[in-house]
């Protein structure tokens, strides 16, 4: 971890007026996060959507002596942070225009690896809906044993979501609505002591945020952000489920839904959401399999792929087919073309071009593996 860099990355999320988005477009412009504040003023000024007060606030670098503190804090709690420009940045978020420029995560958790799966829903869960969220994630762990359970930590559906995760032993990530040096609410601490061993808390929150209201309805983007689809299992007809799953919705992410009776008031917000084709109705797993075309995994039988058997496959064609083998879970694009160093043009094409050789398969989130 670099410092002196991370200084500058937490120090542009401080100034009051810089939202996400102006902030990537800054760092854009002058090029790096460190030349924002080592810019004059009058430079600053003249960047649009800045202007005289922002350019003040910059040079004025009050904000680097919290960012300072906010280090000490991450150094001595064995948090990591990562940059919206890093590699290992979650792929997925970065899809989002409005994805948060600087992440703090506490955990074991890889953001990039296999399926997200985000579960949400009312406060107010009934049994119903409780058992209806257990079974979802015990179906997802038989099939999809690389799936990870994003959810909020919130009481009801939210909580169950994670306990379940836990009890079939599938990572899940909690992302709160402020930071990381509080567990809100107090009575699921045990609860996310067991997410940071077997996944992680994140936020874009720094230490000594209060979990205020309009914290909880930011960090929804982030929840539809990190997934490849968003299952609502119980809601009524207004709450931070609705509002996730139409951020997921402005993402182009998968979104689901448990129909219910139409006397239910927790099922009311469920069946808006199906009545106006904002999420697709699902009874089980299966549903979500069939649709996202996730193949169910059978432990204990190798596949072996016969690509030795095309002997027209060109030197790159053989170094992406040598690649994918390496990680039988998939690779994403973007990785690939890092790895490989070649354009992602390049390696698109060159993927299409397997695909119709029915050697590898295109999955949700720009990812590839071989085919089975």
């Amino acid at each position: 971890m670099n410092e002196d860099t991370l200084k500058y990355k937490i120090g542009i999320t401080l100034i009051k007026g810089i939202g996400n988005n102006l902030a990537k477009n800054l760092i854009a412009y002058i090029g790096s996060v460190e030349g924002v504040f080592n810019e004059k003023q009058q430079n600053l000024a003249k960047i649009p959507g800045i202007g005289e007060i922002l350019s003040k606030e910059i040079v004025s670098q009050n904000v680097l002596k919290r960012a300072d503190r906010e280090i000490e804090f991450i150094i001595k709690n064995k948090i990591q942070t990562s940059y919206f420009t890093d590699h290992e940045y979650p792929y997925r978020l970065k899809e989002c225009p409005d994805s948060p420029i600087l992440i703090y995560i506490k955990g074991n958790c890889d953001l990039n690896a296999g399926k997200f799966v985000g579960i949400v829903g009312t406060r107010n869960a009934t049994e119903t809906g409780k058992e209806n969220c257990k079974k979802l994630i015990a179906d997802l762990r038989n099939a999809q044993s690389n799936t990870t359970i994003v959810s909020g930590l919130a009481y009801g559906v939210d909580i169950c979501a994670h306990k379940a995760a836990l009890d079939t032993g599938l990572p899940t990530i909690g992302v709160i609505g402020h930071g990381l040096d509080r567990i809100y609410p107090a009575s699921h601490r045990p609860t996310a002591v067991k997410m940071v061993q077997e996944g992680a808390l994140l936020t874009e929150y720094l230490s000594q945020t209060n979990p205020d209201k309009q914290n909880f309805v930011q960090r929804n983007r982030i929840i539809a952000g990190l997934c490849d689809a968003i299952v609502v299992v119980e809601s009524g007809i207004k709450g931070g489920a609705l509002i996730t799953a139409e951020i997921a919705n402005d993402y182009n992410r998968d979104v689901f839904a448990y129909p219910g009776r139409v006397t239910d008031e927790w099922s009311v917000g469920c069946n808006a959401l199906i009545k106006n084709n904002k999420a697709s109705l699902i009874e089980s797993a299966d549903d979500i399999l069939r649709f996202l075309n996730w193949e169910k995994h059978e432990s204990g039988k190798a596949t072996v792929v016969q690509t030795a058997m095309f002997v027209d496959l060109s030197d790159d064609e053989q170094c992406i087919i040598t690649s994918l083998r390496q990680s039988m879970e998939g690779i994403q694009v973007n990785d690939l073309a890092l790895k490989l160093i070649k354009p992602i043009s390049k390696i698109s094409s060159l993927l299409l071009e397997l695909e119709f050789k029915g050697l590898v398969k295109c999955l949700p989130g720009g990812m590839y593996r071989i085919v089975k």
